[in-house]
């Protein structure tokens, strides 16, 4: 992740690109492979679930790249390549060990050299370190246009294991300000919770209340062995033609009876009926993403760990169009969806933010001075 108050660079673009992303414009080719991220936590089982993807029956050839620490300067990883239950191997060379290292390394230049290979599979699933943050991996498929003319993201797994999870969240380490578990979980589309036979049915229940207070919005899965439906994990088009029912669930949130969860990485939700330009909603991703002026009441700038909106704009008499937006760290996207994906009755603004130092009134302020410029807004809302 690069330095919060960096300033993004700039870069020229052609004026007749300039538009939001949608389901047309999308790139239709059917060689486009989709991408799977596969994180968790040390031991948590994710190659364990990667196995289990690999041999079930699913009539699909998926590419599996591990992604792990090993010992000398140059490393060689397996690729696997699973076909109807059966497991071919070859050998990917990824000689810088951690792809989230920079948005463009060797790892990036890995995923490259393995499009080639196209027409041997269909579905990549990239597996970090159990130390890896894989924002800078989820971004980098939206950095590198030559990349992401050959892949295009999926979602984010993240695999909990139900014994150590509630310790590896509360873990406190004194040279970071959130450990890797709680990033893992706040970046997350989909959380399994993996060795639930391990706990009681008390215990599973309030380590799934401390991850969703986290993450309100991922979808929950338990489970043992990292046996999943595959329909629940694979093909969710989270980045591309997303649903935007997804958007919409409820979000009630427990509190946590931890005492020392650190409850200032959070999950808010953010609604409103208010009319928005779609000039107002990029300046307000702006604001909230690159100028780190959005303050709680201590005075602690909101640090965004990701971002999911769903914002309907108005056209006069005519239809409204929807958008989606999906944020990580200081990259975002917008991505026009059909009017089927949303309820008629929702709000016209619904925004779910995770991270630090999150409060509701100031974020809700934030959009309303973008709104309504030229009016004087209480203090607290």
């Amino acid at each position: 992740m690069s330095d919060s108050e960096d300033i993004p660079d700039l870069v020229a673009i052609d004026e007749q690109d300039y538009s939001v992303k949608t389901e047309e414009n999308i790139p239709s080719n059917q060689n486009v492979v989709p991408v799977t991220i596969v994180t968790g936590y040390l031991g948590s089982g994710k190659t364990t679930f990667l196995n289990y993807v690999l041999t079930e029956q699913h009539n699909k050839k998926i590419a599996v790249i591990l992604n792990e620490f090993g010992e000398g300067s140059a490393l060689e990883k397996s690729l696997s390549v699973g076909q109807n239950g059966d497991l071919f191997e070859e050998w990917l060379e990824l000689r810088n060990g951690c792809l989230c290292c920079s948005v463009k390394d060797n790892g990036v230049k890995a995923i490259e050299n393995l499009m080639k290979k196209k027409g041997k599979f269909d579905y990549i699933l990239l597996e970090t370190t159990g130390l890896a943050d894989p924002g800078p991996i989820a971004s980098l498929f939206w950095l590198d246009s030559d990349l992401c003319s050959d892949v295009t993201l999926d979602g984010i797994i993240t695999v909990v294991d139900s014994k150590y999870g509630l310790k590896q969240i509360t873990e406190e380490k004194s040279d970071i300000p959130v450990n890797e578990a709680v990033r893992q979980i706040a970046l997350a589309d989909t959380i399994i919770v993996n060795k639930e036979d391990l706990i009681s049915a008390e215990e599973l229940s309030h380590l799934k209340t401390q991850i969703k207070s986290i993450n309100s919005q991922a979808d929950l899965i338990t489970t043992t062995r990292g046996r999943v439906d595959l329909d629940a994990v694979l093909d969710l088009k989270l980045y591309n033609k997303a649903d935007g029912s997804r958007l919409w669930k409820s979000t009630t949130i427990a509190s946590p009876s931890t005492p020392h969860l650190d409850l200032t990485i959070r999950s808010v939700t953010l609604e409103s009926n208010e009319s928005v330009t779609p000039e107002i909603i990029d300046a307000f991703m702006q604001r909230l993403l690159w100028d780190n002026d959005i303050t709680n009441a201590e005075g602690q700038p909101a640090d965004l760990f990701r971002v999911k909106g769903l914002v309907r704009y108005w056209h006069g008499d005519t239809a409204p169009s929807f958008v989606i937006i999906q944020a990580v760290y200081d990259t975002y996207d917008v991505i026009s969806v059909g009017r089927d994906a949303v309820d008629d009755d929702q709000p016209n603004i619904r925004f779910v933010f995770i991270g630090r130092n999150l409060e509701k009134a100031a974020l809700n302020k934030a959009l309303l001075q973008l709104i309504h410029p030229d009016e004087q807004l209480p203090s607290v809302l």
